[in-house]
């Protein structure tokens, strides 16, 4: 019982050791990876001027899409959420999951965790 303990103690101590010594982009990463994971709960909302005109719920990530040929990133992002037609936060009945695509060009919008 007590080499077990040992035993996590020390792999607790080399993984901090591993995730301090990454670069903070590293660790960004690491970050991003366990979320993609373990999903999130993001909310997308599309702004004309100052005004929300759209709004998606229940992302679990944006993916920058990449080239089939180059594998260099392409000028948008996608992903799947609830279209929230009625801009209330919530997945309501009625309201269907949808694909959609975001341009890196003019595209006023905000991508954040849900507080709901």
């Amino acid at each position: 019982m007590k080499l077990r303990a040992i035993g996590a103690i020390l792999t607790g101590v080399t993984a901090l050791f591993l995730l301090t010594s990454c670069t903070q982009e590293q660790q960004n990463k690491i970050s991003r990876d366990i979320q993609n994971w373990t999903g999130t709960n993001g909310v997308l909302e599309f702004y004309a001027g100052d005004k929300v005109v759209r709004r998606f719920v229940k992302i679990d990530k944006l993916s920058t899409a990449m080239g089939t040929q180059d594998n260099l990133p392409r000028p948008y992002r996608y992903g799947y959420g609830v279209l929230d037609e009625n801009l209330n936060f919530i997945a309501d009945p009625g309201e269907k999951k949808v694909y959609f695509e975001i341009s890196d060009y003019a595209s006023n919008y905000l991508f954040f965790e849900n507080p709901h």
